[in-house]
């Protein structure tokens, strides 16, 4: 079901810089009221500044601060009609980082799990809303050097599968947005498996936000700014034990 984004609601988690910020820019322009969060209280400030939006910033994780973002959001807004489940973290680079698996979990999985739970009944009492979850390319296929990430991406995609599934037809809107290399401060972190994997294809966020926009007109649920991500999803589902080799081969390119 498409959304006109035209005096809609529209609140961005992460929506301080990076895809976030793009997203919040291209709303905005198509006429939305975008309420603009981010744990960076100044980039949050700056960027609702600059698109006349409003800036709620917090953290879009926590229960807490989950539920005080959609109370302040719908205050201003009155409803909300599209959340942007977008701030993400790179997290645990190794099995041995508990600290940082914690917060891949919270900040990549259990945000969208509480918002959801948060949004969800009103949604099914108004007859629409609509979740976009910024999943990343990670979530169908792998990150290598990256666990946490990799996994809790996938975590991300089955919640997103799962509330299609179960409120699609009460009129709630599910979309999964999974690119693969966006020239963000995330990919720039991501070090030689970057270079390596995402760097060559990589695009502008504002790539991504326009993708986005053309994928909210006609509700698909799977949102690709690469479009050879689905060939490379199909083929690790055809041929997993080829796949893995594959991705053996660049994980040894990648340590040489």
């Amino acid at each position: 079901m498409g959304l006109e984004l035209d005096g809609a609601g529209v609140v961005v988690t992460g929506g301080g810089a990076g895809i976030g910020a793009a997203l919040a820019r291209r709303f905005a322009a198509a006429g939305a009221r975008v309420v603009v969060n981010d744990l960076d209280a100044e980039k949050a400030a700056a960027v609702a500044a600059e698109i006349g939006g409003y800036a709620a910033p917090g953290d879009a994780a926590s229960v807490e601060g989950v539920e005080a973002l959609i109370t302040t959001a719908t205050a201003h807004l009155g409803a909300i009609d599209l959340y942007c489940a977008n701030a993400g973290v790179g997290g645990a680079p190794s099995l041995e980082d508990e600290a940082g698996w914690e917060l891949s979990w919270n900040v990549n999985v259990l945000a969208h799990v509480r918002a959801a739970r948060a949004l969800i009944p009103g949604w099914i009492e108004r007859g629409r809303g609509h979740f976009l979850a910024t999943v990343s390319a990670a979530g169908l296929l792998t990150m290598l050097g990256a666990p946490s990430y990799s996994v809790t991406k996938h975590g991300a995609l089955a919640f997103a599968e799962w509330l299609s599934a179960t409120y699609g037809d009460k009129g709630v809107t599910v979309q999964a947005l999974c690119p693969q290399g966006v020239r963000t401060a995330m990919m720039e972190s991501a070090g030689k498996a970057g270079e390596v994997l995402l760097a060559p294809s990589a695009i502008a966020p504002e790539d991504v936000a326009e993708t986005v926009m053309s994928a909210l007109a006609d509700g698909r649920f799977l949102i690709l700014p690469h479009p050879e991500v689905a060939e490379y999803y199909a083929a690790r589902a055809s041929y997993p034990d080829q796949w893995l080799a594959s991705m053996r081969k660049l994980q040894a390119a990648i340590e040489a």
